[in-house]
């Protein structure tokens, strides 16, 4: 018997069970990478720095990559031990004839290792391949066009070495258990099916036979049964944090980026400061270079006479006037007493930077961007809100710095903005400015800076008016007031930096589908060696009259117990981590609901059928051949 011929052929002659091992495992080494490669790619991975999302925004989505990514690779793994122990398992009888022929042990092991590592070293390679094309797929065929990096090869490398030890260290324990057990052993049925005794169970005894029949399956393989539940457990909790997770998630921030931009609002001030706030407003989702802007020019200021023929505009229900100007702003260091000693102890330190600050009229604002602790509501008080990116970059721990900043929070402090000293009673996650902005009342503003005119008016118009006509009606009556002054639908921006979004977590919905593959191909796995385990039942069965359709329907009850009892913990577990720990303040709506429960029930559905095929396989066998 040639050593290196026989392992070659022994699994081409079990094409199935060798092709599902296979594309099991380049499924979950696909999914790996892929997740890898689009980390690096939007550049808002584990350590995200802000630079393209806000900084809120940003950690929204590292956690979910970040909690996904952690997801895979359990699943990956598992599904590799899974899949190993499920080819043993198939193997375990042909160990038995191979030493019972008189086969040493050492090289009855030799055969099966070389078999393991054919498997694990074609479908490695496989997986990264596989994992680079749907990386290209996502990135040119699917139009998703975000901060781009080159594909970076570390992560094949690391990936292929990571699922190569998996495999193996996996494939090995029961290989040298096979080698050392006896022949008599490694033939029985017992040792074959991992079969136990099952209990009684009294709730099933006056059931269908169907039940009956599939629970004393399930039950008499603990070890296969209890693995393949655990399995898929973690699958739908991955299934159920990135699909559902990304649908509430989608919503969330989407509602977050409608109400800081504003719906239905128009924008109205000088042609340049028009194509500058469009910039302000949508960098936040794309890659721009900030240029010098002289925000104070005399020319922008808006004329008086543009906000009586607004108000007395059919259509416009609000208009908030603002002025918008790029500060120098610094960190005013705060305490906190600790209860327990009395103790004063520093917060923060005295740090500066540059910020886009803006006046508002507390009374007028048309925008309410979502904000931890509250927004302004008052013109008479020296209170400030910042963006959540000028919050990381100034108001957060440093221990680094010199000296270091053990502890800051912008609520216990205050921000200086033209030598006035304002409350921080908010953080707030706003797109302008990539969420580098300041929001203060807009008087307050005006005698700090000295500038008692406005640059920028923004408009609410009536969702039940002629949009096209109410604009040009804006346009041609602003014209008549001054010529360098324009109109702009700010809806066109908030449209573009809600499809950006959508985007993002379109793709995160895409990172479980290789992983949704994998353990769809291990549940087949699965039902192969339960329809081996009961062959001589189901023939027994259609000899003494029962139609083929009995076989598939004991199948598709015993694949629903365990795809309920999968689907039952992942959904709790999903949900409980999505709506408690990943997204705050989530938005949940009835729609989001019957989105999640469609898709849930379509995979649930897919996974179903196609864990029959193996049934409907031995239902088609005949009743000689099944029995032989």
């Amino acid at each position: 018997m040639n050593s290196a011929a026989f392992p070659v052929k022994d699994l081409l002659r079990r094409r199935l069970q060798t092709s599902l091992t296979i594309i099991t495992l380049t499924l979950s080494v696909a999914s790996t990478l892929f997740l890898l490669l689009f980390s690096w790619r939007v550049d808002v991975g584990i350590a995200s720095t802000g630079e393209t999302l806000t900084a809120g925004l940003s950690a929204v989505f590292a956690q979910f990559v970040l909690f996904v990514g952690f997801l895979i690779f359990a699943v990956g793994a598992v599904l590799t031990s899974f899949i190993v122990f499920l080819m043993m398992k198939q193997r375990t009888h042909d160990f038995g004839l191979i030493k019972a022929a008189g086969c040493p042990n050492g090289r009855v092991f030799s055969y099966f290792l070389a078999e393991l590592l054919i498997i694990t070293v074609v479908g490695c390679i496989l997986g990264v391949v596989f994992g680079f094309i749907a990386d290209f797929a996502a990135t040119g065929i699917l139009g998703f066009q975000p901060h781009q990096q080159p594909p970076n090869l570390l992560f094949a490398s690391v990936v292929f070495a990571v699922f190569f030890i998996l495999a193996v260290t996996f494939g090995i324990k029961p290989m040298l258990g096979a080698a050392r057990a006896s022949p008599v052993k490694l033939l029985s049925p017992v040792q074959y099916f991992g079969l136990g005794i099952g209990g009684k169970f009294k709730p099933l005894s006056r059931t269908g036979i169907n039940v009956r029949l599939a629970s004393r399956s399930l039950f008499r393989r603990v070890s296969a049964s209890v693995r393949i539940i655990v399995l898929l457990s973690i699958v739908f909790i991955l299934l159920t944090v990135s699909v559902a997770g990304s649908i509430i998630a989608n919503d969330t921030t989407k509602t977050w980026v409608e109400n800081a931009v504003g719906q239905n609002v128009i924008l109205i001030a000088h042609k340049d400061m028009v194509a500058q706030y469009k910039l302000l407003t949508s960098q936040a989702f794309t890659q721009g270079e900030s240029v010098y802007f002289n925000y104070t020019s005399e020319n922008f200021a808006v004329p008086a006479g543009i906000f009586e023929q607004l108000n007395a505009m059919h259509g416009v229900s609000g208009v908030d006037a603002r002025l918008v100007l790029m500060e120098p702003v610094q960190e005013m260091s705060g305490y906190y007493i600790d209860q327990e000693t009395q103790s004063t102890h520093p917060v923060g330190d005295n740090r500066s930077g540059i910020s886009l600050v803006v006046g508002v009229d507390t009374d007028e604002d048309l925008t309410t961007p979502f904000t931890k602790g509250r927004f302004l509501n008052s013109s008479d008080v020296q209170e400030a809100v910042i963006g959540d990116t000028l919050a990381q970059a100034m108001y957060s721990a440093d221990p680094r710095a010199k000296p270091p900043i053990r502890l800051s929070d912008p609520f216990l402090q205050k921000i200086i903005v033209q030598g006035k000293i304002f409350d921080i009673v908010g953080v707030c996650v706003d797109p302008i400015n990539s969420g580098n902005v300041t929001y203060v009342p807009l008087k307050r503003l005006q005698n700090a800076i000295g500038i008692p005119t406005v640059n920028v008016v923004l408009v609410k118009l009536d969702a039940s008016v002629d949009r096209a006509a109410t604009l040009a009606q804006l346009s041609h009556m602003i014209q008549n007031v001054n010529q360098e002054f324009s109109v702009f639908d700010l809806n066109e921006v908030l449209q573009k930096n809600v499809a950006f979004l959508g985007s993002l977590w379109s793709e995160i919905m895409l990172l479980p589908l290789f992983t949704l593959g994998s353990a769809t191909l291990c549940l087949v796995g699965y039902m192969m060696l339960s329809m081996d385990e009961q062959r001589q039942e189901f023939g027994v069965l259609r000899a003494i009259g029962a139609k083929p359709g009995t076989v598939v329907a004991v199948a598709a009850v015993q694949s629903t117990m365990v795809l309920l009892s999968s689907l039952a913990v992942g959904l709790s577990f999903g949900v409980i981590t999505t709506l408690m720990i990943l997204m705050p303040h989530p938005v949940v709506t009835s729609v989001t609901i019957a989105k999640i429960a469609v898709l849930m029930l379509a995979a649930l559905a897919v996974m179903l059928l196609l864990s029959l095929y193996p049934a409907v396989r031995t239902a088609k066998t005949p009743i000689l051949k099944v029995m032989a």
